[in-house]
């Protein structure tokens, strides 16, 4: 008989995150010189072994970082997308916890040490991440480049693959934050995957490892995020890393970082990430990750993609021809980089009857009307001008956006609730597919609420439901 799985030490785990939190990095759109800089510090530190092997399309270095001598060897590479950051920001917490000593996980890092060997390439597509893009300098999907190796970055993860002969591979990826657990407004937060080697999606002893691995990391996910969890689709991609690793004898494991309300820099997910890997590569030096039991690795759901930004449910809508119809309205806020920040721009990603589907906020109170947002008539001078009461006068008014003469470089539209232009005229009217998200809901005439660039807020009080 098989015993059961043994539990995580999730207090282990928490403190070897809080003592070994990477404190430089506090967003996710940090540059390729801002983990150089560390990696280069680990360098100089001497416990982990640290090399250049490779450069990207734009010369940028791409590095190796080696921990322990033991005979079980493990790949973990991370931001092959640049703009997929969360577990090279988990890769740089790690380095620091291989790195301490006499904080009484001594025992951990031995275990590591000893039993495994550790490859670690964090951010494989740096010229990516410096323009917070998913492609490379080439425009080429790294993780499609498996099989052909045309890209210097792809060439180098498959030569190092073919050098190192790992046992097991780490491939760690974000997916979008629209994913959601079937049937629940829940987002996905971490997505987990054994990816095939074949067609037909065979378990052999090699996926078999992998979908263990899994299991394994879904067992602690559901004692840090009871219920956020699925399974990535696995389809076979005769083009994806993660299939050929698995193919080349690796057993991989796909850990893809969603999303949590409350936590748009993936801090909170980053920290989960430390765990999972960590313990991970706990249970591979142990070996106990085999005591876990295949069958379970299918009760996962499956990833579904249900998931708004905003959801404001029966809204009547009359057209330019005074045809009236009740549709629900999906929001997407999209980001707009801007070298480490950026801006947001709403537009309406679906409309229609979308009773299965969910918003990270949503609005349901009955049938509202849908009242297009209007320019206010006068411009400002300055952002000086317009405070927070001066932005519910003009909203309760039905003015959604505003010229301003001057808008300093440094202004984030996402401090204040009302679209300022001096340029770009936003997009107002009826509501269709694509288009921006700025309106107002009304019951019998009176405005309620304020829709301004897909955030919404309350015109009966002076402060945005949302917080």
């Amino acid at each position: 008989m098989v015993s059961s799985p043994p539990k995580a030490d999730i207090a282990m785990l928490k403190q070897a995150y809080d003592l070994y939190k990477e404190q430089s990095i506090t967003h996710r759109r940090f540059k390729h010189a801002d983990i150089e800089s560390l990696i280069l510090n680990h360098k100089e530190n001497n416990v982990l072994e640290v090399g250049e092997i490779g450069k990207s399309v734009l010369d940028k270095s791409i590095y190796e970082l080696r921990f322990g001598q033991g005979p079980k060897k493990v790949m973990l590479w991370s931001q092959m997308h640049g703009n997929e950051p969360t577990a090279t920001m988990a890769l740089m917490d790690l380095f620091n916890f291989l790195e301490g000593q006499n904080d009484g996980l001594d025992s951990v890092r031995n275990l590591l040490r000893d039993r495994t060997t550790l490859h670690f390439i964090p951010m494989l597509n740096p010229d990516g991440a410096d323009r917070y893009v998913r492609r490379n300098a080439l425009d080429i999907d790294l993780n499609r480049d498996a099989r052909a190796g045309a890209t210097p970055e792809g060439a180098l993860l498959k030569q190092r693959a073919s050098e190192i002969n790992p046992s097991y591979g780490f491939n760690l990826h974000d997916q979008n934050i629209y994913y959601n657990v079937p049937g629940t407004p829940t987002p996905v937060t971490i997505a987990l995957l054994a990816p095939a080697f074949n067609y037909e999606r065979d378990i052999n002893d090699v996926r078999g490892r992998a979908i263990k691995l899994a299991v394994g990391m879904n067992h602690l996910l559901q004692e840090l995020i009871p219920g956020a969890v699925a399974r990535y689709d696995d389809a076979f991609t005769p083009r994806g890393f993660g299939d050929n690793f698995q193919m080349w004898g690796a057993s991989t494991i796909l850990i893809e970082s969603g999303g949590y309300k409350g936590d748009p820099e993936k801090q909170f997910i980053r920290e989960l990430n430390f765990k999972i890997i960590l313990n991970a590569l706990i249970e591979i030096a142990h070996g106990s990750y085999e005591k876990h039991l295949i069958h379970e690795y299918e009760q996962i759901p499956v990833n579904d993609s249900k998931l708004f930004d905003l959801l404001v449910r029966q809204v009547r809508i009359t057209n330019n021809d005074s045809l009236s119809f009740v549709a629900d309205l999906g929001i997407n806020r999209d980001e707009i980089t801007q070298d480490t920040s950026f801006s947001l721009r709403s537009r309406i990603a679906d409309l229609g009857d979308l009773k299965e589907n969910y918003g990270y906020d949503e609005l349901a109170i009955g049938e509202l009307d849908y009242v297009p947002g209007k320019i206010y008539p006068r411009s400002f001078t300055s952002v000086a001008q317009i405070d927070s009461a001066k932005v519910m006068e003009l909203l309760k008014e039905g003015y959604c956006a505003a010229r301003v003469t001057r808008i300093p470089p440094d202004f984030d539209p996402k401090t204040l609730p009302l679209i300022l232009f001096n340029q770009r005229t936003p997009q107002l009217g009826l509501p269709g597919l694509g288009k921006e998200a700025h309106f107002f809901l009304a019951k019998d005439g009176e405005l309620l609420y304020a829709v301004v660039n897909g955030q919404l807020v309350s015109l009966q009080s002076r402060e945005d439901p949302e917080e």
